[in-house]
C-alpha cells in the first residue's frame, strides 16, 4: 500500500483528533447522505417511468394491437379471410393478424342499462392479451347459433351492471346510421370470464363476443370492421403500416398503436425528458457538498499537509490524497442511492404499497421496471460528478505553501 493511500485512509476515519467535536464527521455525513438521496430519487424516477410505458404500451398494445387496419371511414371490409392472408404473405415482420368487428351497442341487466363497445373476435386467430388479466372465470368467446353465446366483460362494467359470473345480459346492437336508422337486434350473453386490465378506458366498455355473434348483432352479414395485426417487434409498427396501406390500398386505413394513442405517447415522453434534468440537478448540488466537506478537511489538516510536503511529498501526492477521499465519498453515496433505490422498487414490485386511480393513469398500482442500463448510467455520472467536485480541494490542497502551512493553527 502506497503512503498516500495509507494516509488518505487515516483522513477518512472522521477525523479522530480535533474531530471529536463532531462538525468534520456531520460534514462528512451530510455529503454522503445528498449522493446518497440525489441518486435514489433519479433511479427510482427512472424506474417508474420506464414501468409507465411499459405497461401501458403492453396494456394498449393487448386491448388494441401494434397496428390496425381499418376501412375507411369505417367502411365494413369483405373477403376479410382472403385479405389476411394477403397481409400476412406480402407484410414482414407480422407475428399475427386477426380480424375483429367492432360497434358501439348498449348492455342491459335487469334495470341498469350501460353503453359499451362490442368487439367480436375469432377465437382462432386471437391475438389480444385479455387472457392475461382474467380475474373470474376464464376466457370463453364461444358462439352458440340460436342459443346464448359467451362474453368476456371488464370488471368495472360488470359493477355498473351489477351483475355476476354466469348471468345473462341483454345486448342491444345498433344497426345502420344516422341516416338510415334501424330497429337494434337484441342478443343474449352469457358472462364467462370477467377482466381487470387496470385501465379504465378498457374496463368500463370493452365488451368481448365471437366474432359471429358480433355480425350477427349489427347485421353485418360476413365482413369484419377491421383487423388486429400484432408484430414482432413493436418498433417496426410504422413500416408495417406504410407497407400494409401500399399493398392493400383504398379501403384499408393502417394507423400504428402510436398514432391510435398520440396522446397518451406523448404524455410518456414529456415525462421522461425533464425529470433526468431536474433529478441530475440534485446530485450536483450534492456534489457541491464534497466541495465543502473536503475544503473543511484541508484546513483541519493544513498543519499536516506542510508536514508532508517538508518531508519531500509531492504536490500530485497530496492531491490524490483529497481526491481518494472525495472519490471515497462518491462511492459510498452512489452505492447507497443505488441500494435503497433497488430496496424501495423491488417492495413497491411485490407488495404495490402505492396504489393509483385507474381513471387517470390507466393503471391500479405505481409500475416498476427495473433496467440495469438505468444504474450503470447514474451511478457513472455521480461518480464522475463527484470527482470534479473533489479536484477544486485538492488543487487548492496541493498548493499549499509549506512554510506557511506548519505555522497554520
Amino acid at each position: 500500500m502506497s503512503y498516500v493511500s495509507f494516509i488518505a485512509r487515516r483522513y477518512l476515519k472522521l477525523q479522530r483528533g480535533r474531530g471529536k467535536k463532531g462538525f468534520l464527521p456531520f460534514l462528512t455525513v451530510i455529503a454522503i447522505a445528498g449522493i446518497t438521496l440525489g441518486v435514489m430519487a433519479l433511479l427510482i424516477t427512472l424506474t417508474i417511468l420506464g414501468g409507465f410505458e411499459k405497461e401501458i404500451k403492453s396494456k394498449v398494445a393487448g386491448f388494441t394491437t401494434h397496428v390496425q387496419v381499418t376501412g375507411f371511414q369505417s367502411q365494413p371490409l369483405e373477403d376479410y379471410e382472403q385479405a389476411r392472408l394477403k397481409i400476412l404473405h406480402n407484410v414482414s415482420g407480422i407475428a399475427t393478424i386477426s380480424p375483429f368487428v367492432s360497434k358501439e351497442g348498449m348492455a342491459s341487466f335487469k334495470k341498469n342499462v350501460e353503453g359499451i363497445l362490442v368487439k367480436g373476435i375469432d377465437p382462432a386467430t386471437n391475438n389480444t392479451t385479455v387472457s392475461n388479466y382474467i380475474v373470474q372465470g376464464f376466457f370463453d368467446v364461444q358462439f352458440q347459433q340460436g342459443g346464448f353465446s359467451s362474453c368476456v366483460v371488464g370488471k368495472r362494467l360488470l359493477q355498473k351492471l351489477q351483475a355476476r359470473l354466469g348471468d345473462t345480459v341483454a345486448v342491444f346492437g345498433l344497426v345502420g346510421n344516422f341516416e338510415n336508422i334501424q330497429p337494434p337486434k337484441i342478443m343474449s350473453f352469457v358472462i364467462r370470464g370477467v377482466y381487470e386490465s387496470g385501465m379504465s378506458e378498457y374496463d368500463d366498455v370493452y365488451f368481448l363476443v365471437n366474432i359471429h355473434a358480433a355480425q350477427q348483432l349489427f347485421k353485418l352479414g360476413d365482413v369484419a370492421t377491421g383487423f388486429d395485426v400484432m408484430l414482432n417487434n413493436v418498433s417496426d409498427a410504422s413500416r408495417v403500416a406504410e407497407h400494409i396501406q401500399d399493398t392493400m390500398g383504398y379501403p384499408y386505413y393502417a394507423r400504428t398503436l402510436f398514432q391510435l394513442y398520440r396522446n397518451l405517447f406523448t404524455w410518456i415522453e414529456l415525462q421522461k425528458k425533464p425529470v433526468p434534468v431536474i433529478l441530475g440537478l440534485i446530485i450536483i448540488v450534492a456534489t457541491v457538498n464534497i466541495i465543502g466537506t473536503l475544503l473543511m478537511v484541508v484546513m483541519e489538516k493544513t498543519s499536516q499537509i506542510g508536514i508532508l510536503k517538508s518531508m519531500g511529498a509531492k504536490n500530485s501526492d497530496i492531491k490524490r490524497i483529497f481526491l481518494y477521499e472525495g472519490i471515497f465519498f462518491g462511492i459510498i453515496g452512489t452505492a447507497l442511492g443505488n441500494l435503497f433505490a433497488y430496496a424501495v422498487c423491488w417492495l413497491q414490485l411485490e407488495y404495490h404499497f402505492f396504489s393509483l386511480p385507474s381513471a387517470i393513469y390507466f393503471m391500479t398500482t405505481v409500475p416498476i421496471l427495473f433496467r440495469w442500463e438505468n444504474f450503470a448510467l447514474v451511478s457513472g455520472v455521480a461518480l464522475l460528478l463527484c470527482f470534479l467536485a473533489s479536484y477544486v480541494p485538492s488543487t487548492l490542497a496541493a498548493k499549499l505553501d509549506p512554510i506557511r502551512s506548519i505555522r497554520f493553527t
